[in-house]
């Protein structure tokens, strides 16, 4: 299963990070740092009666796919994508921080954030407490866990962690049972992601997000992740009142970000938001 493999590296990647020096920097950082912006506030203040809040992705390379474009052998620029997205009407923006799967980094993170100013989320595989005072020190406002990758210890725990730090959380289901665990051990969270991609296969299906939503109570955000390619699909989300959705693949393949943006979110050509 990709997804072990992909914790089974993180837990041993983040063994050499255990230091007090290290900890102790990343929390000066934070002293020093701005107080994140409200990440959920924004998400709902965005969406419209014509489409989700979108959330755009930045990411380099995958693991079912390999890098996204051929030309991110020589040039990946994160910034000027995050820019993109800006631009073309995006509420948030999600970077991937992973390095051996993703091709990610903090620096990324750091650099989007710092450059472009949306909400931001920290997109990484969190498996220990140190990675949420990085993403804290490299100007996150959200980060994700993943209930399939975290025992419920941990996700509790974490989630209390990420709260301290005032980082918002978005909490990541991929089937029913996962859902009702994260309502009954997580009582205040915000924002619900519901994965419509297969851990095990990597596949994706959008009816992953349309049997679940009708499951999230009417206090949460639902945020729908993977396998978002054409209009049709933000329409069928809408219509199960997914209120964001995170969308990398489709728009970092695209020809023209902007276009694809525009068809996604049914902003005609013309017009704007």
């Amino acid at each position: 299963m990709i997804l072990d493999r992909i914790l089974e590296h993180k837990r041993a990647e983040l063994r050499h990070k255990q230091s007090r020096g290290y900890l102790a920097d990343l929390k000066a950082k934070i002293r020093d740092a701005r107080p994140p912006v409200e990440f959920a506030a924004a998400l709902d203040a965005a969406r419209r009666p014509e489409s989700p809040a979108l959330i755009a992705e930045v990411k380099r390379a995958s693991p079912s796919l390999g890098l996204l474009r051929e030309a991110f052998k020589d040039r990946f620029e994160p910034v000027e994508i995050a820019v993109q997205y800006k631009e073309h009407g995006a509420t948030a923006v999600s970077v991937l921080t992973d390095q051996d799967y993703f091709q990610g980094s903090l620096d990324h993170l750091r650099a989007v954030k710092e450059r472009v100013g949306l909400p931001t989320l920290n997109k990484e595989f969190m498996v220990g407490e140190i990675q949420f005072y990085e993403a804290r020190a490299c100007g996150a406002d959200a980060v994700l866990l993943i209930v399939a990758a975290l025992e419920r210890r941990q996700l509790v725990d974490f989630f209390a962690l990420a709260r301290e730090l005032s980082l918002e959380v978005l909490v990541e289901t991929h089937h029913e049972r996962e859902l009702d665990s994260v309502l009954e051990w997580l009582p205040d969270v915000r924002m619900i992601g519901i994965n419509n991609r297969d851990l095990k296969t990597f596949s994706t299906d959008l009816g992953v997000t349309l049997r679940l939503a009708k499951r999230v109570p009417s206090d949460k955000l639902i945020v729908s992740e993977s396998g978002i390619h054409k209009r049709d699909d933000v329409l069928r989300l809408l219509e199960v009142g997914v209120h964001a959705m995170l969308i990398g693949e489709s728009l970092i393949r695209a020809d023209d970000i902007g276009a694809k943006i525009r068809e996604l979110t049914g902003v005609p050509r013309n017009g704007g938001r």
